[in-house]
């Protein structure tokens, strides 16, 4: 039974495209976001590490090594289930620095281009043999199914289908940073192929060829050999190392890593992984045995490895072979697509780009579009070339063993990103060329030519159960990584470390967090930043990376605060880190936005960022690191709750806390002012903060300011803050003598790393003290007032009797007119004492005076209207009294009735002729949620029309002898009197003016009398 070749490559073109329409309609929004980005769909798109290898090979791995074949799914697996201390922990350093692959990674980590340029170049020997493996496996199928005698052209053919689908896979557009959700759902949908396909040949083979499992078992019970060659190479053969293999190719190898990291949308949906793969790879794992036990049975003519589509052909099975041939070529495109993006986006990164300088006056987009499609095509090429040089007559399990030792040399640089901070860039390089000189040796060169496999330091490895007669690729895995692993820490203990590697190494080491330097920028604006860029981007490109970076951060490009600037600067190294590798971000960014050097080279560590990360990651820290930021935490709660304004400021003035009472005090929020400088808060704050720092003295005591027109008084005090020495200055510090230790521990006493200032609001005690001043000077002018009342009244009452009778006796007209003048001026000193004697009695409290009785307030300002209206005026108003007759309060009529009459005086002078005034009355009810108003009130208001009171007049309104009348026109003690009468009686007295903004204002002067 044979295929013919035209129908498998339709078969093939219309699978791809299946697969490439099922990523436009989803990157298109066709399939609804909540499939796309669900933890199942990103689960299934991790199956592309079930190559042809784990379609075709395992069964062929399974003849050769047994039950060792489940260490290909077993070592993953395991890497999956310390996801909490392996994967997410790298999904952290690679989402927040925007890292794309290992070579970003460790040349972020390293600070290294030289690292990422040779992890790239052996990553992509590494590779070769896993990109020929695939070609092989489609090629031999197709080979197999339709007797096709040149499978050269054979594998070009497909290579060409797979490059065109790359491209337009994972190849139509660029951007740092962003998800391919296309590529996802059909890598995704490419593995739920697979395991469809992979099931229904198990279960064809276990329920058709053995008629189900008791046939089977009666057929291992007649071939007990065959159960016996799965079981003895487990317990002879090199199963930890085959763990260890498969385990590290979760992290190192390039698709794996591209789908574990770069595409994963969520922490969540990775916790979900550690548990879905091994799941899904269990389901995939089932059916190998009946697959292999099917193919014996049936003396399948077949390579074991193809037993897969073997058992279709000899059971005389077309659509059974035809589905083993669309798994195997899922399972194959599927890699080869992945890892061409991966690798593309590798080589660009570090080794085009650190070459070739693109100009900023290109359309860089576009330039780095078209450079990443030539290194696909270049990439899928090298793999079809490395297939011609083999001449496929390897097996796919050699094939695919030396592709996943060879990447196991990076291994011990992904361990030491997380869990050794001491590692270098020089002991991780000298390590990993040790590593992959001993790989190409034992493993590459002999699978291109005929020269022997060689076996290295064989006599280390002892404790593996290694002996002379070993597997080569199992002595090669063992010593290339042992004597990677030895160098690297050789090499990185002999050396030392930069700060800035130093700085990276913190920034990744699991139990630590990255702590950067709080250092000025030369560019003050976000349009300062595109300018800068600009020179090595272009404008356009310049101008669409700092709005893709103020959208990330949530800015806008009025943004001026330093540490926003500094937060911009990081978003933009990250964005550009995705988009053309760290080491080439890291250069533009240096270079064209750099910080000041300060003269004096002061640094600190950036406060406001550690706390945002602490915050982050607070759920993650455990033992002392959790009470330690428990501890923080409490005493950030305290500063923050205490009903004292605190803020701290960094020696350069940058302001790096500010409280919740410093809010309330000066009306600026904290989110507001945090990571600007002094210079940007408000007046009058930003004098008192500054004269508070450059005043000699720690106290400043009823510092006076205006708010809103109002008086304010302040107390400052300050404290200075010794510098605090950084992480890696400490690092530095201890490895050098100890009298520099001293010397620089004395030079930084000596310094001020910032300053904690304190406000304290004196403003009401300040306002009390007023009070109790202005309380005396009524006292003392009250009795003045009764002193002179006393003085004066009896001379000036004899002096106007003396007039009246010289008056009456004088017949003289000039004597009559001046005894006149004298008895007007008599009246006129009587009415000033009187208004004395009033004001000093006024003083009373309501128990010293007596006869308090019922009050009706509607007949007591009848009876002031009536008194004023007798006395003769040059203007005419007219009086309304629409109060309540019901309304009684407690008393004394007499002087309640001279509070009115001062006030409706007062509402006439100010009215004009022909004005109205208008007295109104209204009862308060009591209110338990006031104080003041606890108690039932009347409340009386007088109503005029005239000009107003300005607000400076209302604040002295009730002084005594303050006027605002012509001189000789008024004495200025009616409304002093008034208020200390009201307040005799318990009750207070208002005033609102303007009454409204057009003419006439007009003012309402309300009395509050309690009725009880």
């Amino acid at each position: 039974m044979t295929f013919e070749l035209t129908h498998l490559v339709i078969v093939s073109i219309s699978y791809l495209l299946l697969l490439f329409l099922t990523a436009f309609a989803t990157e298109r929004g066709y399939l609804p976001a909540k499939i796309a980005n669900h933890p199942v769909t990103y689960v299934l798109s991790l199956g592309v590490y079930a190559s042809a290898w784990a379609f075709y090979g395992t069964v062929g791995l399974a003849h050769q090594y047994g039950f060792l074949f489940l260490a290909y799914y077993l070592g993953i697996c395991g890497a999956f289930l310390l996801a909490p201390v392996l994967l997410i922990p790298i999904l952290r350093i690679t989402q927040t620095y925007q890292l794309a692959s290992l070579a970003d990674l460790f040349t972020f980590r390293f600070r290294s281009s030289w690292a990422g340029t040779l992890t790239t170049f052996f990553m992509l020997l590494a590779v070769l043999p896993l990109l020929a493996l695939q070609i092989q496996a489609v090629t031999d199928t197709v080979q197999i199914l339709t007797q096709h005698a040149m499978p050269e052209k054979l594998a070009l053919g497909f290579c060409i289908m797979i490059i065109m689908f790359a491209i337009l896979f994972g190849a139509r557009h660029i951007a740092g940073g962003k998800k391919h959700a296309g590529l996802v759902v059909a890598i995704a949908f490419e593995s739920l192929i697979k395991l469809i396909a992979i099931l229904i040949i198990g279960g064809y083979a276990l329920f058709v060829v053995f008629s189900g499992p008791a046939d089977m078992q009666n057929w291992l019970s007649d071939h007990a050999t065959a159960l016996a060659a799965l079981q003895t190479p487990l317990d002879e053969g090199p199963w930890r190392t085959l763990l260890l293999v498969f385990f590290a190719s979760a992290i190192v190898m390039p698709h794996m890593f591209h789908m574990c990291f770069t595409e994963n949308q969520s922490r969540h949906a990775l916790s979900v992984a550690s548990w879905g793969l091994p799941l899904l790879l269990l389901l995939l794992s089932i059916s190998i045995p009946p697959i292999l036990w099917a193919g014996l049975k049936l003396n399948n003519p077949t390579h074991p490895e193809y037993f897969t589509i073997g058992i279709g052909l000899a059971s005389q099975t077309p659509w059974l072979s035809l589905l083993g041939y669309i798994g195997g070529l899922s399972a194959a495109s599927a890699l080869i697509v992945v890892t061409t993006l991966a690798l593309s986006a590798m080589v660009l990164n570090h080794i085009v780009l650190p070459v070739i300088q693109p100009q900023g006056s290109q359309n860089l987009y576009q330039w780095l579009l078209n450079i990443r499609r030539i290194l696909i095509a270049l990439i899928i090429l090298a793999g079809y070339g490395f297939y011609r040089l083999l001449g496929a007559e390897q097996d796919l399990s050699n094939l695919g063993i030396v592709a996943f030792v060879g990447a196991l040399q990076f291994l011990p640089g992904v361990l030491s990103v997380l869990y050794w901070p001491q590692g270098n860039h020089k002991g991780f390089i000298c390590g990993l060329i040790i590593g992959f000189t001993v790989w190409s040796l034992t493993l590459l060169t002999p699978l291109l030519s005929d020269l022997p496999q060689v076996s290295l330091v064989s006599t280390l490895l002892g404790y593996w159960g290694v002996d002379s007669n070993a597997e080569p690729w199992h002595i090669a895995a063992i010593g290339s990584l042992l004597i990677n692993t030895l160098v690297f820490i050789a090499v990185s203990l002999i050396t030392q470390m930069s700060d800035t590697e130093l700085s990276a190494a913190n920034a990744c080491a699991v139990d630590n967090i990255h702590r950067p330097a709080r250092k000025e920028l030369a560019a003050c604006t976000p349009q300062d930043f595109q300018a800068a860029l600009s020179k090595p981007l272009g404008l356009h490109m310049a101008q669409h990376e700092v709005d893709r970076a103020l959208v990330d951060l949530g800015y806008t490009y009025a943004e001026k605060r330093p540490y926003a600037l500094r937060r911009l600067r990081d978003r933009l190294e990250a964005n550009l880190s995705g988009l053309m590798g760290p080491a080439v971000a890291t250069d533009i960014v240096d270079t064209f936005l750099p910080f000041k050097h300060n003269n004096e080279g002061y640094v600190s560590e950036d406060i406001q960022f550690i706390e945002s990360r602490l915050e982050r990651y607070r759920s993650q820290l455990t033992g002392l690191a959790a009470e330690l930021d428990g501890l923080r935490r409490y005493h950030r709660q305290t500063l923050e709750s205490l009903p004292l304004a605190i803020c701290t400021l960094g020696k350069d003035h940058e302001v790096l806390m500010w409280n919740k009472a410093m809010s309330q005090l000066t009306n600026i929020s904290a989110t507001q002012i945090i990571g600007s400088y002094l210079d940007d808060a408000a007046e009058p704050w930003q004098a008192l903060l500054k004269r508070t720092i450059q005043h000699s003295n720690d106290h400043l005591h009823k510092q006076q300011l205006v708010i809103n027109n109002e008086p304010r008084w302040i107390n400052a005090h300050k404290a200075a803050i010794p510098p605090i020495t950084s992480f890696s200055n400490q690092n530095t510090i201890a490895t050098n003598a100890q009298e520099t230790i001293n010397q620089d521990a004395s030079r930084q006493q000596a310094s001020v790393g910032g300053f904690v200032i304190l406000l304290e609001d004196q403003t009401e005690a300040q306002l009390m003290a007023d009070k109790l001043l202005h309380s005396q000077r009524l006292a003392s002018i009250g009795q003045l007032a009764a002193g002179v009342a006393h003085e004066i009244g009896n001379p000036v009452t004899a002096i106007a009797c003396l007039a009246q009778e010289l008056k009456s006796e004088s017949s003289d007209p000039l004597t009559t007119e001046m005894a006149e003048q004298i008895v007007t001026q008599t009246k006129r000193i009587s009415n000033i004492v009187q208004s004395l004697v009033n004001f000093a009695h006024s003083g009373s409290t309501p128990k010293l005076i007596p006869n308090v009785e019922h009050v009706n307030i509607f007949t007591t300002i009848d009876e002031a209207i009536k008194l004023v209206s007798l006395k003769q005026h040059d203007k005419i108003v007219h009086f309304s009294n629409t109060c309540d007759q019901s309304i009684m309060v407690q008393g004394i009529a007499q002087r309640l009735l001279q509070v009115f009459i001062n006030l409706l005086n007062n509402a006439r002078d100010a009215s004009p002729n022909q004005g109205y005034i208008k007295i109104t009355s209204r009862i308060q009810q009591p209110s338990k949620g006031l104080p003041e108003r606890q108690q039932k009130y009347a409340i009386i208001s007088v109503i005029d029309q005239g000009e107003g009171i300005s607000e400076a007049n209302q604040r002295q309104i009730f002084e005594p002898f303050f006027t605002t009348k012509d001189p000789g026109e008024g004495t200025g003690l009616g409304l002093a009197m008034v208020f200390n009468i009201v307040r005799e009686h318990s009750g207070r007295i208002t005033i609102k003016s303007p009454m409204q903004q057009a003419p006439p204002f007009g003012t309402q002067v309300s009395v509050w009398l309690p009725i009880e």
